[in-house]
């Protein structure tokens, strides 16, 4: 090892013009010789770097409905066991009321119970007609709805963990709209690779002609705030097999499998299969 630690000290010497073989000297030699080797690899990977060309608009405008400006709210609620019969007890008396107030710009699109998925969980989506306004007026009121704030407490008690995301519809998904049951629903996440959601939403506006015969295909969302690449696809069953049958259908349509081929920028994939609560869906 000494031949080859003095021919390092050589170099160095030669790089920085110093007066001798310092230890001080070989390291900045090393460094000098790695800064040129990594300059060298920018320089040639930036040749075959993707341009992007820049977006005048926001993923949100180019995926959302322009027709509309709902905004929608998802809530995941994980009860205690115990509590579960008493959690939807007390909910069914006091959110219907929120739904069916004028004086509230919000409605109650559906609540369910997790079949199948994380256990003892129950599901709230919301929808705020007129956007972020509506749902800072909706707030705004509920801090002084005596009602609604005895009605947390009550439920802080029942509950291990919640979490919520402020969501945005897809373009070229339906409307959510009550059905006819009783029904099953499946609640599909998605947590998309960083930068992919355009592609995500480019794909799936294709796919989705193909999950329509059955008018299973109940609502598409993608997260705005909360946890960000997250994507929500609600679907109504009458029952598992009839799921079974329905998604098994898709895949004989030609175009089907190419389109879901290339929608395979997912990090990570959760479902669930729910049952609706009683008095709504």
């Amino acid at each position: 090892m000494a031949p080859r630690l003095c021919s390092i000290s050589a170099a160095a010497r030669r790089l920085l013009g110093g007066p001798g073989p310092r230890a001080g000297d070989v390291a900045a030699a090393a460094a000098a010789r790695f800064y040129s080797k990594d300059n060298e690899g920018s320089w040639f990977r930036s040749l075959f770097v993707h341009k992007v060309d820049p977006r005048k608009d926001a993923h949100s405008t180019l995926l959302s409905k322009k027709e509309t400006s709902n905004l929608y709210k998802i809530q995941f609620h994980n009860v205690k066991p115990e509590y579960l019969d008493a959690y939807n007890s007390l909910t069914e008396a006091v959110l219907p009321k929120l739904h069916l107030d004028e004086d509230y710009p919000c409605s109650l699109v559906g609540n369910w119970n997790t079949w199948y998925g994380e256990q003892d969980q129950a599901v709230h989506l919301w929808r705020f007609s007129g956007g972020y306004p509506a749902l800072m007026d909706c707030m705004n009121k509920l801090k002084n709805n005596k009602e609604y704030l005895e009605f947390r407490k009550e439920r802080s008690q029942m509950l291990l963990s919640r979490r919520n995301q402020l969501l945005l519809e897809f373009s070229f998904w339906n409307e959510p709209q009550p059905r006819a049951g009783p029904n099953i629903y499946e609640l599909r996440t998605y947590k998309l690779k960083p930068g992919t959601m355009i592609e995500w939403g480019n794909n799936w506006a294709r796919a989705i002609k193909y999950r329509q015969e059955n008018q299973e295909a109940v609502g598409g969302f993608f997260s705005q705030i909360g946890e960000l690449y997250v994507v929500h696809h609600l679907w109504a069953y009458k029952d598992l097999q009839s799921r079974e049958e329905t998604r098994n259908a898709a895949w004989r349509k030609r175009g089907w499998d190419e389109n879901v081929y290339y929608t395979g920028i997912v990090l990570h994939l959760s479902e669930a299969v729910s049952s609706s609560v009683r008095w709504r869906w």
